[in-house]
């Protein structure tokens, strides 16, 4: 039943937040919530939203992230621990993933958890794409958005924030 209403209320806010407001344009998001079966991502300042992205996520998009090469994007709590503004998809900051969990679960199944997981822009020299991208799951398990998206998100965050990736 919360999986039903948080997708309503996701539904609810793609609908109606388009833009920042002129007050939250100055404001730093203190969390991060991807919600993968509505392709979206949120980010959010004590509990209210600053804004919402429609987001491409890995090829394969059901299901936990478990192993190197799966092309999931991983479910639970991360970090937003670093950038890289050279990044072959015009800019990308980095998710914590794997964490202790996920660590030991790879652990306990034999594989590697892999890593590398990011939120970024379209791959360089593809930024024409635009939101055409959104058509089709199709990164490795990061999280894409337009590169013009991308400029607000590395703006609106900051190293530390965290991150929720819900189902």
């Amino acid at each position: 039943m919360l999986s039903r209403n948080l997708a309503f209320l996701v539904f609810a806010v793609v609908s109606f937040c388009s833009v920042l407001s002129a007050t939250a344009s100055h404001t730093k998001a203190d969390k991060v919530l991807v919600v993968k079966n509505s392709r979206i991502m949120v980010l959010l300042k004590d509990g209210e939203i600053l804004k919402v992205y429609k987001v491409s996520l890995g090829k394969k998009p059901t299901g936990h992230k478990v192993k190197a090469g799966d092309q999931r994007t991983p479910e639970g709590s991360y970090i937003l621990d670093s950038r890289n503004p050279q990044s072959k998809f015009y800019k990308a900051i980095h998710i914590s993933y794997p964490n202790k969990s996920d660590a030991a679960n790879a652990q306990s199944l034999g594989v590697s958890p892999g890593g590398g997981i990011m939120i970024h822009g379209l791959p360089n020299k593809l930024g024409e794409l635009g939101r055409l991208h959104r058509r089709w799951d199709w990164t490795d398990g990061c999280i894409a958005v337009t590169n013009e998206e991308m400029d607000e998100i590395w703006e609106l965050i900051s190293d530390g924030t965290p991150i929720e990736i819900k189902p």
